[in-house]
């Protein structure tokens, strides 16, 4: 008989995942304050040193899980030596979001089923199922893992994957003490003061902050921002996601080309992960890296333009009074014309890009400037159809 309660059916909650999850974030919450504000200010703790080790594990963990377990392990969009993989296997460990072999399974069903019941971590059950409720309950029988094959015949993966929680315990948590309670010791004169500030701050509150960064990848990259790549699928391109995540906010793009070493493909864009690859690359740590070719991005771009163009018309059409859409024939005329030739220029990059033929500064140059010449005539009709000031 499956234990309810009022209906919620308790069997499917993962308890160890849920305990760790919640009261990590409970003592991240209360103890860390409570640690600060009695200890700040009283005596030297070191705190220099607290706050070095702190970004330290911070940009470790974090890392290990953007360029590693995301696209090192689960995308393959390069090959890494193998000191930049137990790097990011001993660290990502340590961030507690689970082996990268059961990471990685899990990410790659989501790319296949994205928004679909079979995604696991599905934007359209709510914001809390996706950041964080499918962690906590068990929905359904978790299917066997056979997507991985490739993870499986690599030793270290495999290594990490038996002994991740003991890997994490000691590195994420146990390694951080001792290096507080030996600076306490040998400079400050207060180690257990000092192993406490350490176990919570680069252990405690680092392993919160760097998960809850993960998690909104998964929800907030799949509810706010712009899809300029395409709109088949949910994600979002958020560069204010990427800042707080290493570069990986640029989410629609990477669902549409999710083999590319890059999520922020354009020259400005803020993706710390794509430029660590890139120097690893130079440095011989890293080879292979996978790109998309820019007709092919471009050819996206274009398409989704064309299809926003033509709704936008529309929809700012369906605003304006007879009298006006009479005066403004023309410019509805070019703006129609206008999503009429991206979209036949979209397919033109396409077959372009199936040559792997690069495209010229002359198309470019066109492109951009019906981008232009539509952002003009749409604000133009923006204005006809606002409406007048009381």
């Amino acid at each position: 008989m499956k234990l309810m309660f009022r209906n919620f059916p308790i069997y499917r909650i993962e308890w160890v995942t849920s305990i760790f999850l919640i009261g990590t974030a409970l003592g991240a919450l209360t103890l860390v304050p409570w640690f600060l504000w009695t200890h700040v200010g009283e005596t030297d703790l070191g705190w220099g040193f607290v706050a070095a080790l702190f970004v330290f594990y911070y940009y470790a963990t974090g890392f290990s899980i953007t360029l590693g377990y995301h696209r090192l392990f689960s995308h393959l969009s390069f090959k890494a030596k193998w000191p930049v993989k137990l790097f990011t296997l001993l660290f990502g460990a340590a961030s507690f979001e689970n082996s990268a072999l059961d990471w990685s399974a899990d990410h790659r069903i989501h790319h296949k089923h994205v928004d679909e019941d079979e995604d696991p971590y599905d934007i359209s059950k709510g914001f809390f199922y996706a950041h964080i409720g499918w962690l906590l309950f068990r929905l359904k029988p978790k299917p066997p893992v056979t997507n991985v094959k490739d993870l499986e015949a690599d030793g270290l993966v495999m290594w990490q994957h038996r002994y991740v929680q003991w890997i994490g315990l000691v590195v994420g948590f146990v390694v951080p003490t001792l290096l507080g309670w030996a600076y306490g010791h040998f400079v400050t004169g207060t180690p257990g003061e000092t192993a406490l500030a350490c176990f919570l701050i680069p252990g405690l509150l680092r392993t919160v902050v760097v998960q809850q960064g993960t998690f909104c990848i998964n929800s907030l990259c799949h509810m706010f921002g712009r899809q300029p790549y395409s709109t088949r699928h949910s994600a979002r391109d958020s560069w204010w996601v990427a800042l707080l995540t290493f570069g990986e906010g640029y989410h629609n793009y990477h669902h549409e080309f999710q083999h590319d070493y890059r999520n922020g493909v354009k020259a400005w864009q803020f993706d710390p992960t794509k430029w660590i690859i890139w120097s690893l690359a130079k440095l011989g740590l890293a080879s292979d890296l996978r790109t998309v070719p820019d007709t092919r991005i471009l050819a996206a771009e274009v398409k989704e333009r064309s299809k926003s163009l033509a709704d936008d018309t529309r929809e700012l059409v369906a605003r304006l009074d007879a009298r006006t859409r009479e005066l403004r024939a023309r410019t509805i005329a070019s703006l129609e014309g206008i999503a009429a030739d991206l979209s036949q220029r979209a397919e033109a990059l396409r077959e372009l890009a199936a040559t792997k033929a690069e495209v010229g500064r002359e198309t470019l140059d066109e492109v951009r400037a019906l981008f232009q010449e539509a952002a003009r005539h749409l604000e133009s009709l923006r204005r006809d159809g606002a409406p007048s000031a009381a």
